[in-house]
């Protein structure tokens, strides 16, 4: 089997989901995920299994199996030198590792992966995997609704920890407001009668100091618990002006349209020595 350890919030899970679904579809074995590092709070921001929102058909690795995988040093040694129990494959670097397409059968996968190059050749089978399991309330059915007869574009403003915990801050940053008016300026010039949907994990700040016209909607009736429906509707929307988040990230991938516009900010990390060239696929604009 191939064991894929979930760690972070969604957009994160989705990521290693995905990276584990890929190897195990190349070696035509089972997958399975192992969620022992979210248990492991870091004082900042607890997590939890956030992927129940699919319909996946991946099972739980059990205690045992994990471990199994787990004690296999030997791969952990031809993928890195920085390895102990905790990890048969760990991630080595932020940009994309070829060597995970080579990884065998009976590996166990502990890593962020965030680049769409762990997953290309297995993106249909990924889309599958990331099919919601349940039907959205009727306020969220009712702005599906809406959303798919305009132009929608949907706008992600994160906030939330890496506004307020100093060591996430320092890691990530902010997008600026001037990136989004950028962002809204560059779609006007090409989408007419754009319709910008606004999601944010501060609806509340948001609506009071970004201003993207009088037609924008911010997005304000789904909690925290209700992610999902958040990232669902994104991915209704024909385009998009993502955070530097892997939440928006998904919400623009999820749109299947190949004539879609995605803007990512440029700058995705606040710590500059992350080298994120293989984050973005081809055809997303930054600004």
């Amino acid at each position: 089997m191939i064991i894929t350890r979930l760690q972070g919030g969604l957009g994160n899970q989705m990521f290693q989901y995905a990276a584990g679904l890929r190897l195990a579809t190349a070696r035509r074995t089972a997958l399975k995920v192992d969620l022992s590092l979210l248990d492991a709070r870091d004082g900042r921001t607890p997590r939890s299994h956030a992927l129940g929102c699919f319909g996946l058909s991946a099972p739980l690795a059990s205690p045992e199996e994990a471990e199994a995988l787990l004690a296999k040093r030997p791969i952990a040694a031809r993928i890195s030198h920085r390895f102990d129990r905790r990890a048969a494959a760990r991630e080595r670097h932020f940009h994309y590792d070829p060597e995970v397409a080579r990884l065998p059968d009976d590996t166990c996968l502990e890593g962020y992966w965030q680049s769409e190059r762990y997953f290309a050749d297995a993106a249909a089978a990924v889309r599958r995997e990331f099919t919601f399991a349940s039907q959205p309330s009727a306020r969220n059915a009712e702005l599906a609704r809406e959303i798919a007869a305009r132009n929608a574009v949907s706008v992600h403003v994160r906030r939330g920890d890496y506004a307020s915990d100093p060591a996430t801050h320092a890691a990530h940053g902010l997008c600026p407001l001037d990136y989004y008016h950028r962002a809204a300026a560059y779609v006007a010039e090409r989408v007419r009668d754009p319709f910008f949907v606004i999601f944010s994990d501060e609806p509340a700040w948001t609506r009071a100091h970004l201003d993207l016209g009088p037609g924008a909607l911010v997005v304000d009736h789904n909690g925290a618990s209700d992610a999902a429906e958040d990232l669902r509707l994104m991915s209704r929307c024909r385009h998009h002006v993502i955070a530097n988040s892997t939440f928006s990230w998904w919400g623009a991938w999820l749109n299947p349209d190949p004539k879609k516009i995605v803007i990512a900010p440029t700058r995705w990390f606040a710590d500059r020595t992350r080298d994120t060239r293989d984050l973005l696929p081809g055809g997303w604009v930054t600004l």
